[in-house]
């Protein structure tokens, strides 16, 4: 027989399964030779109050064999002759309306301005050690998409539009740790995203469709209020009458590119403002009211939100153990992000610390239309590549000077791989956004008592946290308003905010494709 349990335990307790097993047996009176095996279904922290819990749920076999389920990919069939649907984009959305045209009975023609998850390591060497920065293959373009090097965090609020459980299976298909199914807050680490990316685009292949690289689009085909197919940098023309444009927040050629012909797009209100990186230990000592978190918690995230003045100030894509990324895609630019590795074993933790937008901040701007968010992150990244000496070499300065509006006198080496100069980040951020800012840490300090630090660093900026666009689509077809077979799609159209999102988004466009042909 077996029986599901919920239960709240100490972490030396439920990380140790001889002990867990201990437990079950005294707590639920079971004779401990005849527990055959405890199952996780449920993993969650609890660090709420002063003692940290774990929060488990279990199935226990009681004198019963466990046979562990494997997950298993789908039987895909292949497509190589199939009805074509070009796939504009290489990332999770991309990748994953792929699949779902190939599961659908149709070929998937994957365009990718940037290179192989293989190749992308050079040109983000060539950033972080040169300062030379490829538009085509950088944090934000290549085969993955930006997801490939970040946390890789699986977690999302959007669980309404789509099967997220479907999401992880699939990612656990193509080599993930299975750990996932069960975590609360689930992430798979940039080191392990390259080959798990990489066995999604040998599937597609496998199965029939095409994944082009270096083959960045520069025009659509429209026939009247159709969509025709594609022109790429190269000159190719990829012909077909369905196309998903799953390019991504930071593809500003495709915004300018779409406004430019007329197709309709919206501005949309984004937040901006600065990745601050701390030691890992304090985060801890905060996160989890102790001196040493000790070897049964793993390194603390955190995620904090004030209102300053009827705006949101909050954290943002926060990376235990982490390292701040170099992710301009231009030259003449520097914008910040971060990621973590699988085990979370760096020493310093960072998070974007952002400023939420609206409307009217973007009047100084109104002369773009539909593209004034975007020429306001433009020019704060501009500002910042000024401040920082004309290289990649981020402006930064201490968090207790930021907020008290002093530059610091020196700084700390930080896990930044271009470096960083002190500077006014007065000169780089909008006067609002930095009164926000310096409001905000104060009120996270009362949360966080110890947060407010010399001892950490602000970066500049944190700019790129969603698409300054949206692009409409019909809420029944998923195609475009205006251009029928074109399918607005994941981040980049404003209809997705990290990995599952833009997956999820990327199989709803790839049915919708499907049932309408």
């Amino acid at each position: 027989m077996t029986q599901e349990l919920e239960l709240r335990l100490l972490p030396e307790i439920a990380e140790q399964s001889d002990r867990l097993t201990e437990y079950i047996s005294k707590s639920k009176k079971i004779s401990l030779p005849d527990i055959t095996h405890i199952e996780i279904l449920n993993h969650s922290i609890d660090a709420r109050q002063k003692t940290v819990f774990v929060n488990l749920k279990v199935r226990v076999y009681i004198n019963e064999e466990f046979i562990e389920q494997q997950i298993h990919l789908p039987d895909y069939p292949d497509v190589k002759n199939s009805k074509e649907v070009i796939v504009i984009g290489a990332g999770p959305a991309g990748l994953f309306s792929a699949l779902e045209l190939i599961g659908s009975g149709l070929k998937p023609i994957v365009l990718e301005r940037g290179k192989d998850v293989k190749s992308r390591p050079k040109d983000l060497q060539n950033i972080n050690a040169h300062h030379i920065v490829d538009e085509d293959s950088n944090y934000c373009f290549g085969e993955g998409g930006a997801g490939t090097y970040s946390d890789g965090k699986l977690y999302t609020r959007s669980k309404k539009r789509g099967n997220v459980r479907r999401i992880l299976e699939l990612l656990v298909g193509f080599g993930a740790n299975p750990n996932i199914l069960i975590e609360a807050h689930p992430h798979i680490g940039t080191n392990k995203l390259p080959s798990i990316v990489r066995k999604m685009r040998e599937t597609i292949q496998e199965r029939g469709g095409e994944v082009h690289f270096n083959q960045r689009v520069t025009d659509l085909i429209l026939e009247g209020d159709s969509i025709k197919g594609v022109v790429t940098k190269n000159g190719d023309r990829f012909l077909s009458d369905k196309v998903i444009l799953a390019t991504g927040h930071s593809a500003r050629d495709i915004f300018e590119l779409l406004h430019h012909k007329g197709i309709e797009i919206h501005l949309k209100p984004l937040a901006i403002g600065v990745r601050v990186e701390h030691k890992q230990s304090l985060i801890d000592s905060i996160q989890y009211s102790c001196e040493d978190r000790g070897p049964f918690l793993p390194p603390s995230p955190y995620s904090i939100v004030k209102q300053i003045q009827g705006r949101g100030v909050y954290s943002f894509c926060m990376c235990p153990g982490g390292v701040i990324a170099a992710c301009a895609t231009k030259p003449g630019e520097i914008v910040t992000n971060g990621w973590s590795s699988s085990r979370r074993a760096r020493p310093t933790a960072n998070s974007g610390i952002v400023v939420e937008l609206r409307q009217e901040d973007f009047l100084t701007f109104q002369k773009y239309g539909p593209l004034a968010a975007m020429e306001f992150q433009k020019e704060i990244e501009q500002k910042a590549w000024i401040a920082g000496g004309k290289t990649q070499t981020a402006p930064a300065t201490r968090l207790a000077d930021f907020v008290e509006g002093k530059i610091s006198a020196d700084l700390p080496k930080t896990s930044y791989p271009p470096g960083i100069t002190s500077a006014d980040l007065s000169s780089v951020l909008p006067k609002f956004v930095m009164k926000a800012l310096q409001n905000g840490f104060k009120e996270f300090n009362k949360s966080m008592r110890g947060y407010l630090t010399n001892e950490a660093v602000v970066h500049a900026p944190e700019t790129r946290t969603s698409s300054p666009v949206s692009i409409p689509r019909d809420p029944e077809t998923l195609e475009h308003i205006r251009v029928k077979g074109l399918y607005p799609c994941g981040e980049g159209a404003g209809y997705a905010g990290g990995i599952v999102s833009a997956a999820m988004d990327g199989i709803r466009c790839a049915q919708a494709c499907a049932v309408s042909i």
